[in-house]
């Protein structure tokens, strides 16, 4: 195991509810990742936006980080990190991989030499590893198929940014029915020159659970029983969280990223 390269992966998103895909995201890539003989899994991060991303129905990021711990009480080896959601201003997310990248050094006795950008991954100096690290370890970027539709997006990814998180980091992309990563890869040049950076991930057993879909059945008073756990399906009953009037919130506003970009429409917000 000591030459196996330790890895932590990181899933940035509304969780707006969690639901149990989002949990089974984790553990496909963790089984494909295995497979592979090059890592070992030390840990998973769900990591919910701050509230003022700006996309309709969003609710108080304190509620989804209270549902997303309640959700994985029963996970070994993922937890929900708050930091990102209680920045004053809403994080890109190179910004949210840094930060954990960062803390990742951080506990596992690593020091990053100082460069001339200040974000030195690939000179990291091995100060004092435990004895059951003999590398580095990596983070990744984890998600849904869907979300390499979104580099093709105009206004809402920085070129530079797509660039950093597939050198620097990786991405881990589940794939579902319908969706197609590779012809996505393929038709983005960026993505396509670091192919090697991405693993696909193909989800035999279809999982087509919707966060809106679970928000629209809750403001209809229909059951979701087993497409989220019972402890967050209390949780939202007891703080009647998701209604016609949250569904409401930020309806016609841009996505941050597409406001500082100065784009005219919000092809995220439905």
């Amino acid at each position: 195991m000591k030459h196996l390269t330790p890895l932590l992966l990181l899933a940035c998103g509304s969780f707006n509810p969690i639901t149990n895909m989002h949990m089974r995201l984790f553990e496909l890539a963790r089984d494909h990742l295995h497979q592979t003989g090059k890592y070992r899994l030390i840990g998973g991060i769900i990591s919910p936006v701050s509230d003022n991303y700006g996309k309709r129905g969003l609710v108080a990021s304190k509620h989804r980080i209270e549902m997303a711990r309640l959700a994985l009480e029963t996970s070994e080896w993922i937890r929900v990190d708050s930091w990102e959601s209680e920045q004053e201003q809403w994080s890109e997310t190179v910004m949210v991989l840094r930060h954990h990248y960062k803390e990742l050094l951080k506990s596992h006795h690593i020091r990053k030499l100082p460069l001339e950008n200040n974000w030195p991954i690939e000179q990291a100096a091995v100060v004092s590893l435990p004895s059951s690290f003999t590398v580095v370890p990596e983070l990744k970027l984890l998600c849904g198929a869907d979300f390499l539709k979104t580099f093709h997006t105009p206004n809402l990814w920085k070129e530079e940014h797509v660039r950093e998180i597939l050198e620097k980091f990786g991405l881990v992309c589940i794939s579902r029915a319908g969706s197609d990563p590779f012809r996505d890869i393929s038709a983005s040049e960026l993505l396509s020159r670091y192919r090697q950076n991405i693993y696909v991930v193909r989800e035999r057993i279809r999982n087509e659970i919707s966060a809106t879909s679970i928000r629209h059945a809750l403001r209809k008073g229909q059951s979701v029983k087993y497409l989220l756990p019972d402890s967050v399906i209390s949780y939202i009953k007891q703080h009647n969280i998701y209604t016609e009037e949250s569904e409401r919130k930020n309806e016609g506003d841009l996505l941050q990223p597409l406001k500082q970009r100065g784009a005219m429409v919000n092809p995220l917000n439905d």
